[in-house]
């Protein structure tokens, strides 16, 4: 059976121009010399997807997307179909954020049929789960994040790779974060659903923390029970904020050393 693998993913959210790819490269290199324990992914906005996919190739980084369109192709102006951010570079996608689903309106169904275009894309989803402030503190964060799993998942083909990202919607950008024992419970909740919903499948999939992730609390947030990685916002535009984080996650084994 398929293991679970820790990810370390930076959503650049709409930062970045030319000049930002050399932190990109700085991230690529450092892990070069100093392998992770983790896959390693960086998700800028579209317009340096294929400028990063060309820097990066052959590195140890993956490039994705932070959205596709549930369509392969059509008359939808402004939109970005997962083949074409295939075609680009990206291997993996950001679905479901919740600027998405607040901001732009996305529905579960909504995100369920973009992660079904990710998939036959050859991409690997990452697909965002959280509950707002309100919902947090009425003590419903585990009954949402659980309904938006079983509503964002359509059939996943067998092989096929997955991650989820359990994003509390008041911890973005906050600085706050909910208790480790709130995260685990949290987590222990996702990967229910996902096994009710993936079986035994569902042990291979990630489960990754975002909300403020940063250098000060990478380690602790990464040593609570059920934490597969992390989805880092602001902290992944820097690469020395960045590797902080990455270190967290553990060392890996050198390329030299694998046998």
């Amino acid at each position: 059976m398929k293991q679970c693998v820790k990810m370390i993913v930076g959503n650049w959210k709409m930062n970045g121009l030319a000049s930002g790819l050399s932190e990109a490269r700085a991230v690529s290199e450092a892990l070069t010399a100093e392998p992770a324990a983790a896959t390693v992914g960086l998700c800028p906005p579209t317009t340096l997807l294929d400028r990063m996919a060309r820097a990066l190739d052959g590195g140890p980084v993956q490039v994705g997307g932070q959205d596709c369109h549930a369509e392969a192709s059509g008359a939808f102006t402004g939109s970005v179909s997962a083949a074409m951010l295939a075609d680009a570079g990206a291997r993996l996608v950001i679905l479901g954020h919740s600027e998405r689903r607040a901001g732009c309106g996305e529905t579960d169904a909504d995100v369920a049929a973009k992660v079904g275009a990710a998939l036959q894309a050859g991409l690997e989803p990452i697909v965002c789960v959280g509950e707002t402030l309100a919902e947090h503190e009425a003590g419903e964060a585990v009954a949402v994040v659980t309904r938006q799993i079983e509503g964002s998942l359509p059939e996943i083909p067998a092989g096929k790779d997955l991650a989820v990202a359990y994003e509390p919607v008041w911890a973005i950008g906050s600085g706050l974060t909910p208790t480790s024992d709130q995260i685990a419970e949290v987590h222990a909740a996702i990967r229910a659903a996902l096994s009710r919903r993936l079986g035994e499948a569902a042990t291979a999939v990630p489960i990754l923390y975002g909300g403020s992730v940063n250098p000060a609390n990478a380690a602790d947030l990464l040593t609570i029970d059920g934490v597969d990685g992390a989805l880092v916002g602001g902290a992944s535009l820097k690469a020395e904020d960045f590797m902080a984080i990455i270190r967290a996650a553990g060392p890996g084994v050198a390329a030299d050393a694998q046998g």
